[in-house]
């Protein structure tokens, strides 16, 4: 993975414009830089209707500044993306705000405007080393959204249409994404999975048995279908990365994390995020499976409709869902080293239901996949596959990324 190096002028060194590190630690509870500069890109994924793709890649550029320009001034662990030190005195809280600012102002500028008025409250809300820390955030911020700009997330690639039994039909656009340099993985063909059950096996009559029976609308299952649509995250939703995302804001607050540690988990779980991203397209576009509404009319049943009202818009295998939600539980479960963490959580696809409780991040992950399923999206076999070729790229991030550096 490339890294770069970012110097500040000797300027910002000088004594008396920071306090010791002890002091810039203690102003940490004046503002929760991690979790509310993530909650504004949250909003621009929203507010922008960004694909998963493009949403998993902007939470990765934020929590990777945020997570070097934290990690340049203690220098903990290993950085991610941009090397060298911060100011000794800089003020962390002050560094991370003007770290994720720098971000969300060159990728969101419809918008700079808000992150501009957000910047000048945090940063007034701190003290001692603020220059520092927000001289050396805004670099570290800039050198991430340069060094990212030529990953070949851009232009905009599509796979046209297909044609023949079990080829998916539709054109579909973000098939680039299968080519975009990862962030902490190094070879994304190691984890596509094997191809999906020929249809004339076993395993495929079972998973297509399975979903037009759960999957089918005509079907009354309120059960099934409040947990697809718990699930669904279509366009103007924060999308699944974003919702893992929040789960990880979430478990991170209950659990009182110091600005150093949140900084890495949303840094990891993001990394991870972003590179299931290049992971899952690449398998679609390798298998170009077709979606269960397709397979079902045109063999059994051709009124058959699926439960999320939908074919499907990209081809069937592996699920998205379940690749991104295989990555965040398995990066959660070894970031606090157990899986069995209850918490509750609503999703933005579900904004007026009742919070759902969950005993631990693999519970939530498989009632991800599983409602993939029942909203009649997918095949289980692409949900499983999802699951676990997502937990490999976590797996990998974990044994390479932002380690401890003693």
């Amino acid at each position: 993975m490339r890294r770069i190096l970012v110097v500040i002028m000797s300027a910002l060194l000088g004594a008396g414009l920071a306090s010791p590190a002890a002091h810039a630690a203690a102003s940490e509870p004046d503002i929760h830089a991690v979790a509310d500069w993530n909650g504004l890109a949250l909003d621009a994924v929203r507010l922008t209707r960004a694909s998963d793709a493009d949403a998993a890649r902007l939470y990765a550029l934020v929590d990777v500044a945020v997570y070097d320009a934290v990690n340049g001034i203690s220098g903990t662990y290993t950085p991610a993306l941009v090397t060298g030190r911060g100011p000794r005195h800089a003020n962390p809280q002050a560094a991370a705000a003007s770290a994720a600012h720098a971000v969300l102002v060159r990728t969101d500028a419809a918008r700079a405007s808000v992150y501009d008025a957000r910047l000048a409250a945090d940063l007034a809300a701190l003290h001692r080393g603020v220059d520092s820390g927000a001289a050396w955030g805004a670099a570290v911020g800039a050198a991430v959204v340069e060094a990212r700009a030529a990953d070949g997330s851009t232009p905009v690639e599509s796979q046209p249409a297909g044609s023949g039994p079990g080829v998916f039909r539709s054109a579909w656009s973000g098939a680039q994404y299968r080519n975009v340099r990862p962030f902490a993985i190094t070879a994304p063909a190691r984890h596509v999975p094997a191809a999906p059950p020929a249809p004339d096996s076993a395993a495929y009559a079972t998973a297509y048995a399975e979903v037009a029976a759960l999957g089918d609308a005509s079907v009354d299952r309120p059960d099934l279908l409040a947990t697809y649509q718990f699930w669904s995250l279509p366009a103007g939703s924060v999308q699944p990365p974003g919702e893992w995302l929040r789960i990880a804001l979430t478990v991170a607050e209950s659990r009182h994390l110091r600005l150093a540690d949140e900084s890495r988990l949303a840094a990891l779980l993001t990394m991870a995020l972003a590179d299931t991203t290049v992971v899952t397209v690449s398998t679609k576009f390798t298998y170009r499976h077709w979606r269960p509404t397709t397979a079902i009319r045109e063999t059994t049943d051709p009124a058959w409709t699926a439960r999320a009202g939908s074919v499907g818009g990209t081809p069937e295998y592996v699920s998205g869902h379940s690749s991104y939600s295989g990555a965040a539980a398995t990066v959660l479960a070894a970031f606090f080293h157990t899986d069995r963490i209850a918490f509750a959580h609503t999703t933005d696809s579900a904004p007026g239901a009742a919070a759902r409780t969950y005993p631990g991040f693999s519970a939530a992950a498989a009632e991800a996949g599983r409602s993939r399923v029942y909203g009649g999206l997918h095949f289980d076999f692409s949900n499983r596959a999802g699951l676990s070729a997502g937990g490999a790229v976590a797996r990998e991030v974990l044994a390479t990324a932002l380690r401890p550096r003693h």
